[in-house]
C-alpha cells in the first residue's frame, strides 16, 4: 500500500510539473515579442527558468530604424507571487550561465524573476552596431515593453532592482515609467551629470579617516617615485598578456595610479593590505597590477559599450591630479575617457545631460516607493541620489551602509537597517 501511495504521489508531482511547464510555454508563445525561448536548468528547483530572445525596436520614435534581439531570463515561481525585474546595466552571462545564481531581492521575496541583459552588451548587441541608438531613453523603452508584455500574466506586485549601473537603470526606469512598478530597489547606482562628474574627487578627500586616506596616497606617490624602475616590469606584463593601448604605456601607468585610489574605496579594500613602502619592486608591481589591472584601459575592452554610454548620456568620473602635479602631465590625463577608452570616432561626441536633469526633476517633485542602498566609502555614492534623504520624502528611503562599499546589499546591512528594509519591503510588496 505504501509503495503504491508513493508511486501515485510521484506520478502526481511529475504531472503537475509538466502541466506547469506547458502553461508557462503557452504564455511565452503567446507574447508577441518573444521570438524564441529555451528551458534552462538551475540549481534552484523552486522556479522554472527560460532564456528567451525578445524583439526590441532600436528606436521607438523611428520604427523604420529596425529591431534587435534582447536576451531575457524568466524564473517562474508562480502567478501568485510578486515579480522582480532585474535591470542589468551590462551583459548578463553571469546570471544566465551560472546554475547557482540567485538575485537577492528575488530570494528575499520568493518572487518570480525577469532578468534583462542591457541593450548593446554581449548577445543583446544589434547587428550592425549603430551607436546612435544606444541611449538611456531607448533602453527605458526596452524594459517598458518587457514589463507591459508580462504584466497581463503576473498581476501581483512588481519591483525593479539592479546593482551599480543596473541600479542607475532601475532609478531611471522609475522616472520614465513610474506606473510600471510598485517598488524600486536600486543598489549603489549613480546619477552622473557629466563625463567627468566632479563630485568624486572631493568625496575621496573626505572619505574614511585621514590615516586611511594617507596610506593610499603615500602608496600612489611611491608608485610615481619608482616609475623609472617599475615601468619596464609593467610593459613586460602588458606584452605578455597581449594588451595594446591607444596611448603610451607610460600614460596608462599614470592613469592606473590615479585609478588605484578610486578602486580601493569602491571595493572597500582595507589599507592594511597595502605593501610596506620599502618593499622590493616585484612586490610593489605585482600588488599594483593585481589591484588595478592594465586591461581596464586596453584598446580591446569588453565593456566598450559602457564607455560609449558614459560619453553620451550616462556620465563617469575624473581624477584629482593636484597631489601629483610633479609626476603627471595634465594634458595626458584630462579627457582620458575619450582618448584612452574609445575609438577616435567618439572624440567630438558631446555629453547630453537631459537624462540627468529629467531624473533629478522627477525625484525632486515625486515620492515613489523606493529603497536606495549605498555604501559609505564607495565613491559612486558621491554621485548617487542620497540627497533625497534631506527632502522630507515619505516613500523614498535611503540607506547608507556604515563603512560599506560597492558591495552594499540588504542582507549585509547592520541588523537594525536590514530589519527596517525588510519590514518596509513586506509592507509594500505583500510577499509574506
Amino acid at each position: 500500500m505504501t509503495k503504491r501511495f508513493f508511486l501515485l504521489l510521484s506520478f502526481l508531482v511529475v504531472a503537475f510539473a509538466v502541466n506547469a511547464q506547458n502553461e508557462i510555454e503557452k504564455m511565452l508563445k503567446g507574447i508577441e515579442y518573444v521570438k524564441s525561448f529555451e528551458k534552462i536548468e538551475k540549481a534552484d528547483t523552486t522556479r522554472q527558468y527560460y532564456l528567451m530572445k525578445f524583439t526590441q525596436l532600436l528606436d521607438t520614435d523611428n520604427p523604420e530604424a529596425g529591431s534587435f534581439e534582447q536576451r531575457v531570463m524568466l524564473g517562474h515561481r508562480g502567478y501568485d507571487r510578486p515579480v522582480v525585474i532585474v535591470t542589468e546595466g551590462y551583459g548578463a552571462d553571469y546570471a544566465f550561465s551560472s546554475p547557482r545564481y540567485m538575485e537577492e531581492l528575488t530570494k528575499i521575496m520568493d518572487a518570480n524573476i525577469i532578468f534583462v541583459e542591457h541593450r548593446y552588451f554581449l548577445e543583446s548587441t544589434p547587428e550592425p552596431c549603430n551607436w546612435d541608438y544606444l541611449t538611456i531613453e531607448n533602453s527605458m523603452e526596452d524594459y517598458h515593453r518587457i514589463i507591459t508584455s508580462f504584466k497581463p500574466f503576473y498581476n501581483k506586485k512588481w519591483a525593479s532592482t539592479g546593482i551599480s549601473k543596473g541600479g542607475s537603470t532601475s532609478i531611471f526606469l522609475r522616472a520614465y515609467y513610474p506606473e510600471d512598478l510598485d517598488v524600486s530597489v536600486p543598489y549603489v547606482g549613480p546619477l552622473s551629470c557629466a563625463v567627468e562628474d566632479g563630485r568624486h574627487e572631493s568625496f575621496l578627500e573626505q572619505v574614511s579617516t585621514k590615516a586611511n586616506r594617507d596610506a593610499i596616497r603615500n602608496f600612489q606617490k611611491e608608485l610615481f617615485e619608482r616609475k623609472e624602475r617599475l615601468l619596464p616590469m609593467f610593459d613586460e606584463y602588458c606584452l605578455k598578456h597581449d594588451l595594446t593601448f591607444r596611448v603610451p604605456t607610460s600614460t596608462i601607468y599614470d592613469l592606473l595610479i590615479l585609478e588605484y585610489q578610486f578602486s580601493m574605496w569602491q571595493w572597500g579594500t582595507p589599507t592594511n593590505t597595502i605593501p610596506a613602502l620599502d618593499s622590493d619592486d616585484k612586490t610593489i608591481i605585482d600588488y599594483f597590477i593585481k589591484m588595478c589591472g592594465p586591461d581596464y584601459f586596453a584598446a580591446e575592452n569588453k565593456i566598450e559599450s559602457f564607455f560609449v554610454q558614459a560619453v553620451k548620456d550616462f556620465g563617469y568620473y575624473g581624477y584629482n591630479i593636484e597631489p601629483f602635479r610633479k609626476y603627471v602631465n595634465e594634458e595626458e590625463i584630462e579627457g582620458y575617457l575619450k582618448r584612452v577608452l574609445l575609438p577616435e570616432e567618439f572624440a567630438d561626441v558631446e555629453f547630453d545631460d537631459s537624462n540627468y536633469r529629467f531624473v533629478t526633476d522627477f525625484y525632486t517633485e515625486n515620492d515613489p516607493k523606493m529603497i536606495l542602498v549605498y555604501g559609505e566609502v564607495d565613491p559612486w555614492t558621491a554621485s548617487g541620489i542620497t540627497w533625497l534623504r534631506d527632502r522630507n520624502k515619505q516613500n523614498i528611503k535611503v540607506f547608507i551602509q556604515p563603512g560599506g562599499s560597492h558591495t552594499a546589499r540588504i542582507l549585509n546591512m547592520p541588523e537594525d537597517m536590514r530589519n527596517q528594509i525588510l519590514e518596509q519591503l513586506n509592507e509594500w510588496m505583500e510577499y509574506k
